[in-house]
């Protein structure tokens, strides 16, 4: 019997779960997520923030299951007759999507982002690898029999290849396909339950927005050039939708790229390194291109790296961290800066240059937009339908530039002489 267990959660109140889905939480390398904080460092600012990744997951798999059944009652019909589902096949991709958002994280690095630096580059795409990439292998190589091979599959059929797929935009997806933007969108399950968890833990409101508006709001729209369906947000939850990407504006202003956070980011890169090297005779973790390099790459979490520091590894930096002396910011533009303001912090860094100071700037924007953007579906003039990106229609989102705010720091020991030296500057 596929017996119901539920967990208690501080977004949601309960988190169900069944015994195939617990089986696969409590395999060796889910569990690892209860070793790696969601925020890194950012309990050095924010003291709450010691919640983990394992805790996310599991509410990424519960809302991404609320978004499915509101989707799936509201358009049934649609379903059936575009994307050719019938009852049967909802269930299985409502298990699908579950099973995915549950793993869509097992492939972080300790401290989560703050050790994606440490990524070797992909050969075929010459870019960085990223957690997702790991996530994808690990999935695919670590969680196949739990998945594959677990008796309560026999009515699914679902293999951890096509997951690992899913997590990646994978070739074969087929219809699935339709419902990734669950897992990896502007308005997904991950964003939409990082926010809300993140501000809970850290005690803030600025991730807060309405979530019961926007999951009732949820719809199957069509897209303006391809016509292909994809999921957008009714007219009704315009504001909803708003609030969330405020929500994210100021989560990644107020906490995300908070000054000293990212000092902390900025030490732990650091330490990281001069520990590979020191422990594994290499500057970045081994590529998820094997078992023996995915078996390595997992075994290192927080507590890992914790030990290694207590002990005195990682260098200077690792001193920074243990100690709280991190750098110093002495400088910044504003956050939407112009041109002048960039030309002045390259002047700053050359009268700075003695202090080997560093340069920290946002290396992405906190909304992407584009072809990922929130789209939103209204009444045309025409009497039909139309779907249009939701900044199009709301001065507020369409008023948000992108954060390009640059700070330089130097170390704590530094700080007055090179404070009042910029003070002399006219700095």
């Amino acid at each position: 019997m596929n017996k119901k267990y539920e967990i208690r959660d501080p977004i949601y109140g309960f988190i169900e779960l069944d015994s195939w889905e617990r089986d696969i939480i409590n395999h060796p390398v889910f569990q690892r997520l209860r070793r790696i904080k969601q925020l890194a460092w950012t309990d050095m600012v924010y003291p709450g923030a010691v919640h983990t990744r394992f805790e996310h997951s599991l509410g990424v798999m519960h809302l991404a299951t609320l978004m499915y059944e509101k989707i799936v009652s509201k358009k049934r019909g649609y379903l059936e007759s575009r994307l050719g589902y019938n009852g049967s096949g909802l269930e299985i991709d409502k298990k699908f999507v579950r099973l995915a958002a549950l793993l869509h994280d097992v492939g972080h690095a300790p401290f989560s982002h703050a050790g994606e630096g440490l990524m070797g580059r992909n050969p075929d795409t010459n870019k960085p690898y990223k957690h997702e990439n790991y996530s994808a292998i690990i999935v695919e190589h670590k969680f196949n029999k739990v998945i594959d091979e677990h008796p309560y599959n026999q009515n699914y059929h679902i293999t951890a290849k096509q997951i690992s797929d899913f997590l990646v935009r994978g070739a074969g997806l087929g219809r699935r396909l339709f419902w990734r933007s669950l897992v990896a969108g502007q308005f997904d399950a991950d964003r939409a339950d990082y926010l809300l968890r993140d501000a809970y833990h850290i005690g803030t409101n600025y991730g807060n927005y309405d979530l019961k508006r926007l999951l009732v709001t949820l719809t199957i729209a069509e897209h303006p050039e391809t016509g292909a369906p994809m999921i957008a947000v009714e007219d009704g939850g315009l504001h909803a939708a708003e609030a969330l990407i405020i929500a994210r504006y100021m989560m990644f202003t107020q906490v995300y790229f908070h000054h000293t956070r990212r000092a902390y980011d900025h030490h732990f890169a650091g330490a990281m390194k001069s520990l590979l090297l020191d422990v594994a005779k290499r500057e970045t973790f081994l590529p998820p291109t094997s078992q023996e390099n995915i078996d390595d790459y997992i075994s290192w979490d927080d507590w890992k790296v914790l030990g290694f520091l207590n002990q005195g590894k990682g260098g200077h930096d690792a001193h920074a961290l243990k100690e709280r002396k991190h750098h110093r910011c002495v400088f910044n533009t504003s956050e939407v800066p112009t041109e002048a303001e960039l030309d002045r912090s390259n002047e700053v860094l050359d009268m700075l240059s003695k202090f080997k100071p560093f340069v920290d700037e946002p290396n992405k924007s906190w909304y992407s937009g584009g072809e990922s953007d929130i789209m939103i579906e209204r009444d045309a003039t025409s009497g039909q339908k139309e779907t249009v990106p939701l900044p199009f229609i709301s001065s507020v989102v369409g008023g948000l530039l992108p954060i390009r705010q640059r700070r330089i720091y130097v170390s704590l020991e530094d700080r007055e002489e090179a404070e009042l030296l910029l003070k002399k500057k006219g700095c």
